[in-house]
């Protein structure tokens, strides 16, 4: 112990001065310590104490239990088989809006094979799969049909063939979004296996139709119909390994122009419907296109970013993105190819962001100066939808598809959060090859619509998103979705739903659509 205290004296310390003496009963001590062994004992409890907080980041202790994370993710990956083989089995059936039968009926078999207390089908045709038995509700939602095929000649696969590599799923629905109905089905059951459906609660998991064909259409009829309200759902559409609070909403508007026919030898002596519609045409691009200086005639949609024109929620429609508008369609009527065109018809897809309403938006294409121009002769609305289930279920309404954000800090927004930080970090995960459009926020929105316009947007059910696979893989040939973000998502459903800390009394909507003044159920 005495050659310890050489360094105090190299390095200038005064011996016999008060400082050196303070550094020798330090050195006294510690020897001590050391033969009496209490260092040892000493060092010993730090590494129990270590290897507690090591415990402890992959436990949380919720509701009066302690949860497992990696339990959690244990048993997600172990199911990662079976959620391979229910996804092929999926993609394999064809299942476009309103032809869903297969697919509804190949789920409903899924939920009652893993044990689920109750799987039914509503008179619309959507699967609901109950968990436990308390009052109140948590649901994961997922739409089961798919657009189509397109062009088979751009297909690599055959794209109802599920077919599989060591890491992805190819096929149609992969993405959009059947993935999401599978992490669903087994994040359901990893909540009962583990015991984590809180006291007072149960978990609702629904495989949703006519979604393709007409976002929301079935939460209308699940939440007017079958009476459903739940207190938060997760939207498992595909979000990049993001969640996400919020989304543009979107109408289907429809302009109609009047005309005269005559032959087509003496045009003048008709009224071409054709040429009237050509100048609407030109002015819903410049809508679009154009910018919103104080100079331009037709301002562009990009002035809701801007407080000038949109005071109240140019913040929100910052987050979300600027609305868009295209000319999706075109029709005519003509007595032949050789007569004057005597009505034209085009549809328009208009994305609608915060501050911007169903109205504002038909009376923005009133507006337009050819349709002033034109006059009693230029009808401007709003598309109705109508078109049967496959259960044979007809449930009209109206094309509009409401806008909605929530706040970041919303516990069910939060909730989820909370899971996957547990799980898996703050960042976003995924697949090596999915990484390249993930280098975003964690929280975040997505550029489409899904069935959150009726949940939230007609609602005020809290809605959030979290899901497997890419937007981009939407509605493109040669889609895929990966196998880890099935797992990653079942594992983060599993844990969110006992971190949720309750409703509360706040109101958890940023912005939010709401419904028309139409007439409709």
């Amino acid at each position: 112990m005495r050659n310890c205290f050489r360094p105090i004296y190299r390095a200038g310390i005064p011996p016999g001065s008060p400082l050196s003496a303070g550094i020798k009963k330090i050195f006294s001590f510690s020897k001590i310590l050391f033969d009496n062994g209490v260092f040892y004992d000493m060092i010993e409890a730090e590494h129990r104490r270590g290897a507690r907080r090591k415990r402890n980041r992959n436990q949380l202790t919720t509701e009066g239990h302690t949860m497992d994370f990696e339990a959690i993710k244990k048993a997600a990956q172990g199911y990662e088989a079976d959620m391979t083989k229910f996804l092929r089995d999926l993609i394999a059936i064809p299942s476009e809006s309103c032809e869903e039968e297969g697919v509804i009926k190949r789920t409903i078999l899924e939920m009652e094979r893993l044990g689920f207390d109750r799987a039914e089908i509503d008179p619309e045709g959507n699967a609901l799969g109950w968990m436990g038995d308390g009052e109140k509700i948590i649901a994961f939602d997922g739409h089961i049909d798919t657009v189509g095929i397109g062009n088979i000649d751009n297909w690599e696969q055959d794209p109802y063939k599920g077919y599989e590599t060591e890491d992805v799923i190819y096929g149609r629905g992969g993405s959009d979004q059947e993935g999401g109905v599978v992490s669903a089905v087994y994040g359901a059951k990893i909540m009962k296996d583990l015991g984590l459906i809180p006291e007072g609660y149960k978990i609702l998991v629904t495989a949703t139709v006519q979604e393709e064909d007409c976002d929301g259409l079935c939460w209308q009829y699940i939440h007017n119909e079958d009476g459903i309200t739940p207190e938060f759902v997760v939207s498992t559409e595909p979000t990049d390994g993001g969640i996400y609070r919020g989304h543009r909403g979107r109408m289907e508007i429809r302009v109609d122009v009047k005309g005269v026919s005559c032959h087509g030898s003496a045009p003048e002596r008709g009224d071409n419907a054709i040429y009237k519609m050509a100048d609407i045409v030109q002015e819903i691009r410049a809508l679009n296109e154009n910018d919103d200086a104080e100079t331009t005639e037709i301002k562009g949609l990009v002035k809701m970013l801007n407080p000038q024109f949109n005071p109240e929620h140019y913040e929100d429609a910052r987050f979300l993105g600027r609305g868009t508008c295209t000319v999706s369609q075109i029709f005519y009527t003509s007595p032949s190819r050789c007569a004057v065109a005597d009505s034209c018809a085009v549809s328009i897809d208009r994305r609608m962001t915060a501050g911007e309403t169903w109205d504002s938006c038909l009376d923005e294409i009133r507006a337009l100066p050819s349709v002033q121009k034109y006059g009693q002769d230029v009808k401007v609305s709003m598309y109705m939808y109508d078109r049967p289930a496959w259960t044979g279920l007809k449930y009209e309404t109206e094309c509009y598809f409401p806008t909605w954000i929530n706040k970041e800090s919303a516990p069910h927004v939060q909730a989820l959060a909370e899971a996957h930080r547990a799980l898996f970090g703050e960042k976003r995960v995924g697949h090596p090859g999915a990484m390249a459009l993930r280098d975003r926020p964690l929280i975040d929105k997505w550029t489409f619509s899904t069935n959150g316009v009726s949940i939230q947007g007609r609602y005020g059910i809290p809605c959030v998103g979290f899901g497997p696979g890419a937007e981009s893989q939407a509605h493109a040939p040669n889609e895929i979705t990966w196998k880890q973000d099935l797992v990653t998502c079942a594992a983060v459903y599993a844990a969110c739903v006992g971190l949720y800390k309750g409703k509360g009394d706040e109101d958890v909507c940023v912005y939010r659509g709401g419904k028309t003044n139409n007439d409709i159920k």
